[in-house]
């Protein structure tokens, strides 16, 4: 219900229609107050009405990309916006992802700023998911071509320079041979490397936390007294179809670009949930897994993620852009995917996974 100090806000206030709105709805002071939100408005930011009346705007979020010179612009020009895909990270509640809209209201002798806050994450999740999948077919269809066209001359290279090295008997020109033959070889395994797995291996029903565990002893053996990795395990998932070796692969790529982000100090949440009726590829299962990487580093770059999946992608000076997708393949032979969202502070990749179907 609607106070009586918002009924003043808002005269007249048609609480009916408001608040069969799909569309969230706040009501902001100049102190970016929250002064009247409906029900699409607590469902978005999950908390009631009663928690948020009189909270600040921006202090509901772990991260907002809404600039916060737009809604000044609000009260001091009375001049309205519109922003796209804006991101915000409620506390304690999943990230969002909306189109807002802000408009200036006139009460009396106060300027107000009516937002209207659509959520476009769903549909935008499922869009890219679509996009991302042709393009990176076609994005691995393209690498695999180019591939075995430079494997091809590379081979016939390597051949002719063993064959040389036969014939020479100069130890000291037979260096050369060495080093020709030395970059062939790490050449050919780029090129093996971007061609990434060809085929599902062998799979068998087995637990997920054996691989995780055994991921997170790998990476222990390598990191510093300031890098802390926690595991945060639901030990009621059960058993599934893999390749523990795949697995194994994937989730470590995934790891390791967080302990690289991470640049040795910070932490690393390695924890799996269980998720109820999931589409996958279209697929709808009633049971799957979620296996997430989250660490508190400096995030992904914006013009990054909606790529960083792609081969040849990285956004590190001395990175190959191979492993996120090479653990993407994998998880799609498995018949999931992986996810990512990112802001500074926080990056998860979340791999869901299917264990049953009914």
């Amino acid at each position: 219900m609607i106070s009586d100090s918002t009924q003043q806000v808002i005269p007249g206030l048609s609480e009916t229609l408001l608040e069969h709105l799909s569309t969230a709805v706040i009501l902001l002071d100049h102190r970016l107050l929250i002064r009247y939100i409906n029900a699409a408005g607590e469902q978005t930011l999950a908390q009631s009405a009663h928690r948020l009346i009189g909270e600040k705007f921006t202090t509901l979020f772990e991260h907002c990309s809404l600039q916060s010179d737009l809604l000044q612009a609000v009260f001091s020009k009375a001049q309205g916006f519109t922003d796209s895909e804006v991101s915000l990270v409620p506390t304690d509640a999943e990230p969002l992802l909306a189109d807002i809209a802000v408009s200036p209201m006139i009460i009396g002798d106060q300027i107000y700023a009516l937002m209207e806050l659509r959520r476009v994450d769903q549909q935008r999740r499922i869009s890219q998911e679509v996009i991302q999948s042709a393009q990176q077919t076609a994005a691995r269809d393209l690498v695999r071509s180019l591939a075995h066209e430079i494997k091809n001359p590379l081979g016939g290279l390597r051949g002719a320079a063993q064959l040389l090295q036969k014939e020479l008997v100069n130890n000291e020109l037979s260096e050369f041979t060495r080093i020709i033959i030395e970059q062939a070889d790490r050449l050919r395994n780029l090129v093996d490397r971007l061609l990434g797995p060809q085929r599902p291996g062998e799979r068998g029903e087995h637990n997920i936390h054996k691989v995780l565990e055994t991921v997170r002893q790998l990476v222990s053996m390598e990191k510093s007294e300031d890098l802390a990795i926690i595991p945060d395990y639901d030990p009621s998932i059960p058993e599934f179809p893999m390749d523990p070796e795949q697995m194994q692969q994937a989730i470590l790529n995934i790891v390791k670009n967080a302990v690289e982000a991470l640049e040795g100090k910070g932490t690393i949440t390695m924890s799996t949930r269980i998720a109820n009726q999931v589409t996958l590829k279209g697929v709808r299962y009633r049971l799957a897994v979620e296996v997430s990487i989250v660490d508190d580093g400096p995030g992904i770059p914006l013009e990054l993620q909606d790529t960083i999946f792609y081969p040849m992608v990285s956004g590190k000076q001395s990175g190959t852009g191979l492993g996120l997708s090479i653990a993407q393949t994998l998880a799609a032979q498995h018949n999931g995917r992986i996810d990512c969202s990112s802001w500074p502070g926080h990056t998860e990749f979340k791999m869901t996974l299917p264990i049953r179907k009914d």
